[in-house]
């Protein structure tokens, strides 16, 4: 696998990037915005070329109904230019639920001794695997506990297995996305050699005095460094980074102007911003009060304004959405710049297999070793079979650009040139005609086959020609084409 080399500039780890009095600021001083003000953010916007601070809180504030549609519409532009009408899909794989951290809005917290503890021996994560490779996933975020069973070296030897175990019909996971503790740089050094993908870890919220409150004890309590994990990862190596915020804790205007901030950080010191940004909103979690009632509760309209406005400001970033949602509010959601979403997801480990075993008994026990409730419930097929029939929209399998090496700032250099459709496009079409055949009911085998179709003859004959080609071949047996 190709890799890049990274720019770093020098950063002082101990000095904090975030200054909560300049953005609290910015939010005032853009407080109740004339719709003129508005509209030129929108306008603006419309070039592709991000927002800044000031401008992301303008729309923020907006109160004016019709101009919030008009931000609907332009994140649907914007995310249609670059990334088209695909829609990668992946699963988490929880691997362990051990933690050593307290954290109030979390049922992994270490002070949660209702909940069953559980780091998945080798059989059972094979097992995991397979019933992942068996609904068609390809690409799966591996999640462990903040603990220190689960280090660097436990960590490469997990994912080395997760890539080694393969299906007779050629089912695989091709990309291993990790989400884990902050690690030092010579630990991500060692996390690197798995051949890993996106490196994901979340602030969780930037307004420290809320992030000391709601983090008791344990590792995580350091604020500053988990905030400079992503410097770290980048100065290993690890070129693709995911960001995120638990909208709940603090005040939304606050903590999405941060994770701007952070982006802004990140293309300052390492040459390139985060690779993907997730905003998953506090949902309630076994043995979490605060779960139950966030501070800062962002209702459903609120939370599309969000994930529209982050769209503009950061156009060539993904957007991750997971399945805390429900499925009405997914749907929506895709249409204002979501370019990721997980499907058929569980959040404990030996989660599929405890499924499977639902289904087969006919029964639905609580999962006492989740990390959150779970939103939407759907089988990957079903979800697959909606974006194709409600939305037009292609689901990809595709990890051809990072085992391409088209990563970190080539990715970056290649969307902002609006090349990505060029490779993206085609891949998603060859490797969803691969899930059809392999995986998917008839019913959506039928309606796949018809958008493929249909997206075919949108092409140029040369384009075209080359993808029917990898089609055929696809069809006769050969799996892991991609451009």
């Amino acid at each position: 696998m190709c890799g890049h080399s990274i720019q770093m500039q020098a950063y002082n780890p101990n000095v904090s990037f975030i200054r909560p009095e300049q953005i609290e600021a910015t939010i005032e001083n853009a407080s109740n915005p004339t719709p003129a003000q508005v509209q030129a953010v929108l306008e603006k916007a419309q070039l592709c070329e991000g927002l800044t601070l000031e401008e992301t809180a303008i729309l923020l504030q907006n109160q004016d109904p019709a101009l919030d549609e008009q931000l609907f519409n332009v994140a649907k532009e914007i995310k249609n230019t670059i990334y088209g009408n695909r829609i990668v899909l992946f699963s988490p794989l929880y691997i362990s639920n051990h933690c050593a951290n307290s954290c109030s809005y979390c049922g992994f917290s270490a002070d949660n001794h209702e909940l069953k503890r559980k780091t998945l021996k080798h059989n059972e994560l094979v097992r995991e695997v397979e019933i992942l490779e068996n609904m068609g996933h390809k690409r799966i975020l591996a999640v462990y506990g903040e603990h220190p069973r689960n280090n660097a070296e436990n960590m490469v030897e997990s994912i080395r297995t997760i890539y080694a175990t393969k299906q007779p019909n050629g089912g695989e996971i091709r990309r291993v996305n990790v989400n884990c503790a902050p690690l030092s740089v010579e630990e991500f050094k060692v996390l690197k050699t798995a051949d890993i993908g996106t490196y994901q870890c979340f602030q969780e919220t930037y307004h420290q005095p809320t992030y000391e409150s709601v983090h008791l004890k344990g590792k995580k309590k350091d604020y500053l460094y988990r905030l400079y994990a992503m410097h770290r990862a980048m100065e290993a190596g690890i070129d693709d980074v995911g960001i995120g915020a638990l909208f709940g804790l603090h005040d939304h205007r606050f903590e999405l102007l941060s994770l701007l901030k952070h982006a802004q950080q990140m293309e300052a010191d390492c040459g390139v911003g985060p690779h993907t940004i997730s905003f998953p909103r506090i949902e309630p979690a076994h043995g979490s009060d605060l779960s139950e009632r966030p501070p800062y509760e962002v209702d459903d309209a609120c939370f599309k304004r969000i994930v529209a406005i982050t769209r503009l400001a950061v156009p060539y970033t993904g957007l991750i959405l997971s399945t805390r949602e429900g499925p009405k509010l997914r749907k929506e959601l895709l249409e204002l710049g979501v370019s990721q979403i997980s499907a058929g997801s569980r959040t404990s480990p030996g989660g599929y297999e405890q499924s499977q075993q639902e289904q087969q008994n006919k029964c639905d026990t609580r999962q006492d070793s989740e990390q959150f409730s779970l939103g939407d419930h759907r089988s990957m097929d079903e979800i697959i079979h909606e974006l194709v029939t409600d939305s037009d929209s292609i689901p990809s399998f595709c990890t051809g650009c990072y085992r391409k090496g088209r990563t970190g700032d080539h990715f970056m250099g290649l969307a902002k040139k609006q090349f990505i459709g060029k490779f993206c496009q085609p891949n998603a079409l060859i490797t969803f005609k691969e899930y059809l055949n392999d995986y998917s009911s008839e019913a959506t085998r039928a309606a796949g086959n018809a958008l493929i179709e249909k997206e075919l003859i949108k092409l140029s004959p040369a384009r075209q020609k080359n993808i029917r080609i990898c089609l055929a071949k696809t069809d006769n047996g050969e799996r892991d084409i991609y451009l």
